[in-house]
């Protein structure tokens, strides 16, 4: 991991126990590391050799028929015989969990481009296992930019496409940010979490420096007058970084910056 000259401690320690959170979450037990397969369902029923039980879906949402002597902890209740998940909504999903022999397995049923997955999330998993942590560029206060939120007269739908071939993603986008970093630049931003926004964004690093395909980047919500600031140094990999097992997006072509963003996280190790 890089280390940081900064010359404002308090930027750089917020910063590093950002980053420290970040890692603590992806090399959980059950984070996204953790995943050993990526199942996608069909109405044939089909049994998983990391999974328990036979898999189905259909428009009523997952099916789980479980073997005699098979059970699986939902809500943390147990449950045996054929569980229904109903119907799943778009980039959404839930979890259960199982024990298998001395391990706890949590399996995620999701639902990604119009279909239903299963990802089976185990502690042991490879990945996870062989897991050192992942390099950054030292954070420096140049990539932290003000920035001002257009918004469109309504909310676009904006189709993406993903790191597997054929996936679509949609998701809504309110506006575009602007800034000036070397210049002018603008970013298509998606709705993200607790109002803020979010941006999928490449740049002149990736795939030199960075991951190729896209790194993600929350942004806080505007203020009355649009007002925001945009912090490059907490651009982060989403899991198509680290796994197969994903089905991240790409970023729109709007959010190509002819700029090199050399902050953030950068390829894993």
């Amino acid at each position: 991991m890089s280390t940081t000259t900064t010359t404002d401690p308090t930027f750089a320690a917020a910063w590093h126990d950002w980053h420290e959170a970040h890692e603590r979450a992806r090399a959980s037990e059950h984070g996204f590391l953790a995943i050993t397969s990526l199942r996608w369902l069909t109405p044939t029923p089909e049994r998983f050799d990391d999974a328990p039980g036979t898999w189905s879906t259909s428009e009523h949402g997952p099916v789980v028929v479980l073997d005699d002597g098979e059970a699986i902890e939902v809500d943390g209740a147990t449950v045996t015989g054929t569980h229904r998940f109903g119907p799943l909504a778009e980039r959404g999903g839930t979890s259960f969990r199982w024990r298998d022999g001395d391990e706890t397995v949590v399996v995620e049923v999701a639902r990604r481009g119009g279909s239903d997955v299963v990802r089976p999330r185990r502690p042991s998993a490879p990945v996870r296992s062989a897991y050192t942590g992942t390099p950054t560029y030292e954070p420096s206060e140049r990539f932290v930019v003000d920035a001002r939120f257009e918004p469109f007269d309504t909310p676009r739908e904006v189709t993406v496409g993903s790191v597997v071939d054929g996936l679509l993603h949609v998701y809504e986008a309110p506006g575009v940010l602007t800034f000036d970093l070397d210049g002018p630049r603008s970013l298509l931003a998606f709705n993200g979490h607790d109002g803020g926004l979010l941006v999928l964004f490449t740049d002149r690093t990736s795939g030199v420096t960075t991951y190729a395909a896209n790194r993600s980047l929350d942004v806080p919500a505007p203020d009355a007058a649009g007002r925001t600031t945009i912090d490059l140094n907490r651009a982060a990999n989403l899991p198509c970084a680290y796994t197969e097992h994903a089905t991240c997006p790409l970023p729109p072509a709007e959010n190509r910056l002819d700029v090199a963003v050399e902050a953030g996280e950068r390829l894993p190790a």
